[in-house]
């Protein structure tokens, strides 16, 4: 039991120290601003616009649940105008940007860690040192900058589209007028609620393209490497990503 512990200790402490490693090397290689600027237009298209659909078709029926619960809850106790205000406060805070950051976990990190493990095993990687390309500011700064400009974007969209898509279920499914449902929008509204969630989406963003980059250029192991590596940059990435939901919440709410 004492070795497996230890074992697992020294593991944890060179996983660990590869990811600052990684981190480290990839700071250095923000100085190549003439590699890595031009290639951010291509993946904030790919990682952003691209992603759009997923992110507001997930947003545009979690409002309209978020609607017909909250008429069920609030039904004899809560005035129905409450209803605006879970709706907009749920999808600001946290449905919006963890829902659709746990689709682009899935959507985003999978793709970069099966693209830069099919490169890895293919020995295209090796062929950029010999190029002279340093492979952070090719390949790994242009993807995690995209990501964290374009997660905030994409949240904010399928904010507003939550809202509307609730707004519209509560015009046809709930009695409720527009004006009842903009009250209870805005009666606690409070700036940081648009804040906050934005922030904590490009966080998200941030963590989803690092895990990618770093388990697709850490694959070994061909084909079936490449799957395994997918399968970590998506497990990894959603845990990370509800670990950093606790942790903002616990520091940025209180």
């Amino acid at each position: 039991m004492i070795e497996q512990v230890g074992r697992r200790t020294v593991a944890a402490v060179r996983a660990a120290g590869r990811f600052g490693q990684f981190v480290s090397d990839s700071a250095r290689a923000a100085a190549d601003v003439g590699v890595w600027v031009p290639l951010c237009l291509v993946q904030m298209r790919r990682v952003g616009v691209d992603s759009l659909p997923v992110a507001l078709f997930i947003a545009a029926f979690t409002g309209v649940v978020l609607a017909l619960q909250a008429s069920y809850t609030f039904t004899g106790a809560v005035p129905l105008y409450f209803v605006g205000t879970l709706v907009g406060k749920t999808m600001m805070l946290e449905l919006g940007p963890v829902l659709t950051g746990l689709a682009l976990a899935g959507r985003v990190g999978a793709s970069i860690a099966a693209e830069l493990g099919t490169m890895k095993v293919t020995e295209q990687v090796d062929a950029l040192e010999t190029l002279a390309y340093d492979p952070h500011s090719f390949l790994v700064l242009p993807r995690v900058i995209a990501g964290t400009a374009m997660f905030p974007v994409i949240v904010a969209f399928a904010v507003v589209t939550g809202i509307v898509t609730g707004w519209l279920a509560s015009l046809a499914l709930l009695d409720l007028s527009t004006q009842e449902f903009l009250k209870g929008l805005k009666l606690f509204y409070r700036f940081k609620d648009t804040w906050f969630g934005l922030f904590k989406s490009a966080t998200f963003g941030l963590a989803i393209t690092l895990v990618g980059c770093l388990v697709g250029l850490g694959t070994r192991g061909g084909a079936a490497g490449v799957g395994r590596s997918t399968t970590r940059a998506v497990v990894y990435g959603a845990v990370l990503l509800l670990v950093l939901d606790a942790f903002w919440a616990l520091v940025l709410l209180r």
